[in-house]
């Protein structure tokens, strides 16, 4: 695996919670601190069953998608590894799989460091940028991603995490349009149209630990995957997405996934 070399641990800011720690909090995670935990804590119940059923599309996607013969994947807003992470799904089918990590915490580079390793077919890289920034990272991937063929570009708990006026929109059209024919998006958004009643302390808790958070409804996630192809089952929620195998856990679900087909 190649990264930057740079360390994080003198940029890691304890003082202000950040997504990534949060969200690994609610997977059950130890990477966090104790201002990710108090945001964290303060989430409805809920809060971690979602997060576990949004985990558990992604390993799903994932695999159909290595299963189609996708063997390079492009991942923005990675997250603190949690294993199995994306490599390890699409190595265990496809081993020679390229996978191109993206997140903006200095932690998460810590981890990917020691954790992000690929199989000895494959290979996997770092890069230290923010969506809200596609240029660098379209830049970055290049060197080692081969764009002339199609790639997975994977957006998992993201984009709610993008305010309005920071076009989340346009941000994704720019990454989506840098790939080839027969590429795929693989996108979960956060919602709370199954939960109506967890709008107010959910938008409450996130804003007194000043993260941005902007939940979309299902008309507002559909735009995400304007001018693609929607695989079956379609726009869903997390617990209603799978090709193949047993039904996942019935249940409600606090994200819309999709998987389209770039035409």
């Amino acid at each position: 695996m190649t990264a930057q070399a740079q360390s994080p641990e003198s940029r890691i800011d304890t003082s202000r919670p950040h997504p990534a720690r949060v969200y690994d909090w609610l997977l059950g995670g130890k990477d966090n601190y104790p201002v990710d935990q108090e945001v964290a804590g303060k989430l409805p119940p809920e809060a971690r069953d979602n997060a576990r059923r949004n985990r558990a599309f992604m390993h799903r996607a994932a695999a159909w998608l290595a299963g189609q013969g996708i063997d390079q994947y492009l991942d923005i807003g990675t997250g603190i590894p949690t294993r199995p992470n994306l490599h390890q799904i699409v190595q265990g089918i496809v081993p020679s799989a390229r996978i191109a990590y993206v997140d903006n915490d200095p932690i998460v580079l810590r981890h990917a460091q020691a954790l992000l390793v690929s199989s000895p077919e494959g290979a996997t890289d770092y890069i230290e940028a923010d969506v809200r920034h596609p240029q660098a990272i379209l830049e970055h991937a290049r060197t080692f991603l081969d764009f002339s063929r199609p790639i997975a570009l994977s957006m998992n708990a993201l984009l709610h995490f993008v305010t309005d006026d920071e076009d989340p929109y346009g941000l994704t059209r720019t990454l989506v349009g840098a790939l080839p024919p027969g590429s795929f998006l693989m996108l979960s958004h956060g919602t709370t149209d199954e939960h109506p009643h967890l709008v107010k302390s959910v938008t409450t808790t996130y804003k007194k630990g000043e993260i941005p958070l902007r939940m979309r409804t299902f008309a507002e996630v559909e735009p995400f995957f304007d001018g693609l192809e929607l695989e079956e089952p379609g726009l869903v929620s997390a617990t209603k997405w799978y090709r193949s195998g047993p039904a996942p856990d019935a249940g409600l679900s606090g994200f819309y996934v999709g998987v389209a087909r770039v035409p």
